[in-house]
């Protein structure tokens, strides 16, 4: 340490002592007090919160409840309106704030509208669902650290909405930003938990009606019965399997994430590396939120957590770090009810009848009367009308269809957050997820400072046997179980009742020594395919179908993925530099495979012109040139990347791919096929031609920098973004909407979020690189709504500063005492 350091550090050092001692004075709760906001203004909690480079807040406290308050008030400081408007939606007010007909922001769940949303959520709030998880004792409910920690966020939240202004524009002034209790803020991470279950089925959830005499196609919402003319999916299987696999993975690939560890075999030091690179969206309440959390002597983590909930969800500490992937494990399944004759509100187990269960709503509506409606409930959970719009499930007089989501009775997804950040290596990661059990819908992925690699698909997932598939599947089962893990089964027969593992914490699920995993690897990697190929050398196998797929084909993302990660693993010597160029490499995986096969297909286009899908004749031999010359990259400066990108969405979009490649999918070599584009294919030329005919109609240049045209705008300053969309197979994720009359692809909806580079160097203090893509508030107004997002579009890193030294010789820091006004 430089000798001119040394006063800093000391006077620093004494500041934070003083600090923190101070928070000692303040008069505790009881931990067995209830949890409510009478318990907490009379505790009078507190903490110290450091604030480094990029607004990023280093949470000091002395006990669970104090750093639960230290991080509700620091992220209320940066995103009280999103949090606010998260709390709206779990407490089902949305329609009486924002209209019934308008959308949620789909960060808690994909009701595609209020009204259905509040249904859903004021039905949960009413029927006690979070008060009786609360009440849970741990293993399979709450841990008391963690009740300490949630009812610790509410008071920090609630002491900071009443010491501060609200100055953000998207909610200042607004009535509906109001205090919280525990129970509001457990609610919202049911919301989370539920998220790839019941959170996904609300629109069928609150849609589900008895049958109705012919003509009467309509409840008294206005929202549509089930059991109209929707056609038995159980006739077409065909089409029923298909809209399964593409309901399950749409939301797999619109959360998806990459991570990999490295092994100390392939580094420079024998450390362990880790590259984590989640892809979220980039507004509304699914955004991280970045922090470090400290209580001495019993945690010490930095990372980052979904707004609202008290933990750091994806992180490092001293001795490890993990990120999460959203996995391929089907979180629930369907069983169909067959229904008393005399009434279709009852239906039979093993030939006895069973009545529904009433859950009747009402919701207030602006500008209108409050909405009343009634939802039907099973011993298997809700009954649903349809799963996305694709998968209709109609109630008739003799058939119904209820969803079982075992993720409703997991409250724990914060007990394993928590636990996983006081482990020590990737065996403590791994043992974290097995007491806990508490992921719903994520992989993770996890390296140490010993050079362990971890790769597990540890998640809270039915009991679905391939067994009790075969023996209890209905017809519809029998198409959608082997497609997309969706098990159907015979909710008549007592007989095909889920059972439970011997290590499972609640009954239903599969217990953790079930799950796919993969210890000690040169390499493990996740591209949110399935475990199979988490190391191409050691492929995973034997797990049940409701888990993920074996031996079949992968996404571009994936194949591009394992094809970096195990060269640079042959390599070696790795460092955190060398997982900074990946996230920045930005190859085109689909580029490298089809960009020479189609410039060549263009250059056979008789006199250069092709026919556009309206017809018309489009003289497309520019492209021909641009397509060659082609870096096969996204960074903003290539020059060819926004052409090949608008040409292969339409390509792949209306060309299936046995009609696209030469070189059919093999399991032999499922990273390198399928390949070779048919340059025949009938569909370049129409693509082509429709892709010139857009970018000359927009005034975009074929040979563009891809920069001018993939952009966000922060504080009137255009930032151009690099990465590529799904379809393309990039690393660095970007999924933005085309606007040609806004110039191209002007915001970014979703990709890179929160990327850690992190590796050890055998002292104290992690080495670690770190970018919050979007930055860390959503108020315009804040120094940190955009320093980060200049970052990320000049690819330049924050340096993580983890240990004592580093967060009290920051240049920038601040300290500020929360504190509860009394």
């Amino acid at each position: 340490m430089h000798l001119s350091t040394r006063p800093i550090l000391r006077r620093a050092a004494l500041v934070g002592a003083a600090l923190l001692a101070a928070t000692a004075a303040v008069p505790q709760a009881s931990a067995s007090a209830a949890p409510d906001d009478r318990t907490v203004a009379r505790g009078g909690l507190s903490a110290v919160i450091r604030y480094t480079e990029n607004g990023i807040p280093h949470i000091l406290a002395r006990d669970y409840a104090q750093l639960g308050f230290g991080t509700g008030w620091a992220q209320a400081a940066d995103q009280v309106c999103v949090l606010a408007d998260g709390f709206v939606t779990v407490a089902g007010e949305r329609s009486r704030w924002f209209g019934a007909d308008a959308a949620p922001d789909f960060s808690l769940s994909s009701a595609t509208r209020n009204l259905s949303s509040d249904l859903y959520f004021k039905g949960v709030r009413e029927s006690g669902t979070v008060e009786r998880l609360l009440a849970t004792p741990a293993p399979a409910g709450p841990t008391e650290d963690l009740k300490e920690l949630t009812r610790g966020w509410a008071a920090g939240y609630n002491a900071w909405l009443a010491r501060n202004e609200v100055t953000d524009p998207a909610c200042k002034g607004a009535g509906w930003v109001r205090p919280v209790t525990t129970a509001d803020v457990a609610a919202r991470a049911f919301a989370v938990s539920v998220l790839g279950g019941q959170g996904r089925g609300i629109d069928g959830i609150t849609a589900a009606q008895p049958p109705v005499a012919a003509g009467s196609a309509a409840g008294p919402t206005g929202l549509p019965r089930a059991g109209g003319p929707a056609q038995d999916p159980a006739t077409d299987p065909v089409a029923a399997a298909e809209a399964a696999r593409e309901f399950f993975d749409t939301g797999r690939y619109d959360m998806g994430s990459n991570a990999v560890a490295f092994a100390g075999s392939t580094t420079a030091n024998g450390r362990g590396l880790l590259l984590g690179n989640p892809h979220y969206p980039w507004h509304g309440g699914r955004r991280f939120w970045q922090f470090q959390q400290t209580i001495p002597g019993e945690l010490n983590v930095s990372g980052a957590s979904l707004l609202g909930t008290a933990v750091v969800s994806i992180g490092f500490n001293e001795k490890v770090a993990w990120s999460h992937t959203v996995a391929t494990g089907t979180p629930v399944s369907l069983h169909q009810l067959a229904l008393d004759p005399a009434d279709p509100t009852a239906y039979l187990v093993d030939g006895t009848p069973e009545r529904m269960t009433r859950r009747t709503v009402t919701v207030p509506v602006a500008g209108g009367a409050p909405v009343t409606r009634t939802q039907w409930w099973t011993r298997y959970g809700p009954v649903v009308s349809a799963l996305g719009p694709g998968l209709p499930l109609p109630w008739t007089a003799q058939t119904a269809y209820a969803l079982n989501d075992p993720n409703a009775a997991n409250l724990r997804g914060s007990d394993t957050a928590l636990a996983m950040g006081k482990a020590r290596s990737v065996a403590g990661i791994q043992d974290a997820l097995k007491r806990t059990q508490g992921l719903p819908w994520v992989n993770t992925v996890a390296a140490d400072s010993a050079g362990g690699t971890l790769f597990t698909q540890t998640q809270v997932l039915p009991r679905i046997t391939d067994e009790l598939a075969a023996r209890c599947s209905t017809p519809l089962g029998r198409a959608t179980y082997p497609a997309s893990g969706l098990a159907v089964l015979d909710g008549s027969r007592g007989d095909c009742a889920i059972g439970s593992d011997p290590d499972a914490v609640q009954p239903g699920v599969f217990g953790p020594g079930k799950a796919p995993t993969l210890r000690d690897a040169p390499y493990a990697e996740n591209s949110n395919d399935s475990a199979w190929l988490a190391n191409a050398d050691r492929p995973l196998t034997g797990y049940e179908r409701v888990w993920g797929t074996v031996a079949t084909a992968r996404s571009l993302r994936t194949r591009g993925a394992v094809e970096d990660v195990s060269a640079m693993a042959a390599k070696g010597r790795l460092t955190v530099a060398d997982l900074q160029k990946q996230q920045f490499a930005n190859r085109v995986p689909a580029g490298d495979l089809a960009a020479a096969d189609a410039a060549k297909a263009c250059a056979a286009l008789p006199g250069g012109t092709a026919t556009a899908g309206d017809g018309s004749a489009v003289d497309v031999s520019a492209a021909c040139g641009v397509l060659a010359g082609w870096d096969r990259t996204t960074d903003s400066a290539s020059r060819g990347a926004l052409l090949f990108d608008r040409f292969w969405r339409r390509l792949t979009a209306s060309t299936p791919a046995k009609d696209l490649w030469l070189v059919p999918f093999s399991a032999a070599d499922p990273v390198h096929t399928p390949r070779t584009l048919d340059q025949a294919a009938p569909g370049i030329g129409r693509a082509l031609a429709d892709t010139v005919a857009e970018l000359r109609a927009a005034g975009i240049a074929l040979d563009a920098p891809l920069g001018e045209h993939q952009f966000v705008v922060r504080g009137g300053r255009k930032l151009p973004v690099g990465g590529g969309t799904e379809a393309l197979g990039v690393w660095n994720k970007t999924e933005a909407p085309w606007n040609a009359a806004a110039g191209g692809y002007p915001e970014v909806t979703q990709g890179s979020s929160h990327i850690q580079a992190v590796g050890w160097d055998g002292g104290r203090c992690p080495v670690a690189r770190t970018l919050l893509t979007y930055s860390q508030s959503s108020n315009p107004g804040s120094p940190y709504y955009a320093d980060q997002t200049r970052l990320y579009s000049e690819e330049r890193w924050v340096t993580a500063r983890f240990c004592e030294r580093d967060i009290l010789t920051s240049p920038k820091l601040k300290v500020v005492l929360a504190r509860e006004r009394r």
